[in-house]
């Protein structure tokens, strides 16, 4: 059966809408400091990576990248119950990216990029998260510029581009 390019494209839109929905109303169920590691896979799903913490405790990453704008950390602590839950993709967390930082450092901090390229003639990898922005007409993107010579964090930019 052959799905149109505008319903396949209507019901992609239609699925991104309500995701937000979803976390929303899946998250609600999530409370720390009683929530079990079972009962959050069986909520949220796999996640995506898996953090291990120095102390032998866990983050799971949720990141609704590329075409969401959240990504959610859940800790738990060592009995596998929820200590926090955190939505990364924020300013603030956008303020703890340093020069010379490590990919695995800023994938920490923010989850999986929703791209990434390589520029060559600029001596730089980037990665990309799609953010919420000041404008619903607009797409906001943060960006975290790696050295390719050096490996870590060179600077970090946004950009803004009009919808449609």
């Amino acid at each position: 059966m052959k799905i149109s390019h505008w319903l396949a494209a209507t019901l992609t839109a239609l699925c991104t809408a309500l995701l937000p929905g979803c976390d929303a109303s899946h998250l609600a169920k999530i409370q720390p400091g009683t929530t079990a590691a079972d009962a959050v896979r069986q909520i949220m799903g796999e996640p995506g990576f898996i953090h291990w913490n120095d102390d032998g405790t866990a983050t799971w990453e949720y990141s609704r990248q590329p075409a969401g704008v959240d990504c959610y950390m859940i800790s738990f602590d060592r009995a596998h119950i929820v200590r926090q839950i955190e939505q990364v993709l924020t300013p603030t967390t956008y303020g703890r990216i340093r020069p010379g930082q490590s990919r695995d450092d800023v994938r920490r901090l923010l989850g999986r990029p929703g791209s990434t390229m390589r520029f060559d003639n600029l001596g730089e990898d980037i990665w990309e998260w799609r953010i919420r922005g000041d404008m619903p007409t607009d797409e906001t993107y943060f960006m975290v510029h790696f050295d390719l010579q050096q490996g870590g964090v060179k600077k970090t930019s946004q950009r803004v581009q009009p919808k449609g």
